[in-house]
């Protein structure tokens, strides 16, 4: 096993998946004492071969661990690595901090913060704004919430891992931020990609359209990148379609909960669903521009 740091604190990053991966690289870069958990470990292997620890279950990265980052796919899948007998909640440590950063909604962030209620684990809801480049270069915006108490505890991590943090109140918030921006993301990529469509039943040159739009004020950075990439095909994952959708219908929940509507959003998810239905979920969201064209 790898030689452990005492001078910084032991972070076990639980998910290296597209985002967790990057993220606990930067830890480790940083000098934090990393140790990862994934469920195909291979996917930990550039972590690891940098000088992190590969756990073999949750409660083994976690074990005597000062942070727990859970980074996957949704609330279920969070729940499954914090409970049972290989769970992180039957190793860790009194007064560690857990920061829950997946995407899980407004429901999942108040179910997984009950279940620390009655101990001495720090809760932090923090999903980030950003995708695979902004993890790579630190440069994600973090939605914080939580205890007061423990955000100068937090912030020398949150400062490797991202640009600015927003600490928005108490637990939850963080996660109720976030079904704002990837629910406004949703809808600006399908809005892209249905002015691409609109622009070429017009018989113009899509291209121009968008060097035009890069020239605009009404043409945003993220909307002009989505464009070029639309038109090039080129669907990398940078924020999978399926994940996006997933994100997308979580928002369409609160929505409903909270008695107001979301109409772009519910306009387009049905093709969303097909989308994914076809295959498509693993490529980048972008790519509902070619399945729908």
């Amino acid at each position: 096993m790898t030689h452990e740091m005492t001078t910084r604190p032991t972070v076990a990053v639980l998910g290296v998946g597209l985002m967790g991966l990057p993220m606990s690289r930067r830890l480790r870069s940083a000098g934090f004492n990393v140790r990862v958990w994934n469920r195909n470990a291979q996917k930990a292997a550039p972590v690891v071969a940098e000088g992190a620890t590969l756990a073999s279950t949750p409660g083994e990265a976690a074990a005597g661990a000062d942070f727990v980052l859970t980074m996957l796919p949704d609330g279920a899948a969070v729940e499954s690595v914090m409970i049972g007998p290989d769970g992180v909640l039957s190793t860790l440590g009194s007064d560690a901090t857990w920061l829950q950063m997946s995407s899980v909604g407004m429901e999942w962030a108040e179910r997984l913060g009950h279940l620390v209620e009655g101990t001495a684990i720090n809760f932090v809801d923090a999903p980030v704004s950003g995708s695979v480049g902004p993890a790579e270069t630190g440069q994600l915006l973090i939605l914080a919430s939580g205890p007061s108490g423990v955000r100068d505890k937090a912030t020398p991590l949150f400062d490797v891992l991202g640009r600015r943090t927003y600490w928005l109140g108490d637990a939850g918030a963080g996660s109720r931020a976030k079904l704002v921006l990837n629910n406004w993301l949703v809808d600006l990529v399908e809005s892209v990609a249905e002015t691409l469509r609109f622009t070429r039943a017009l018989g113009l040159d899509p291209h121009t359209l968008v060097d035009i739009l890069s020239d605009a004020p009404i043409g945003s950075p993220y909307a002009v990148a989505k464009a070029r990439q639309m038109l090039a095909g080129e669907y990398a994952p940078s924020f999978a379609l399926k994940t996006a959708l997933k994100d997308a219908d979580l928002a369409l929940e609160a929505a409903g909960q909270l008695g107001t509507t979301l109409l772009l959003t519910d306009s387009f998810i049905d093709s969303w669903h097909r989308a994914v239905s076809q295959g498509l979920g693993d490529s980048d969201l972008s790519v509902v521009f070619d399945s729908a064209s």
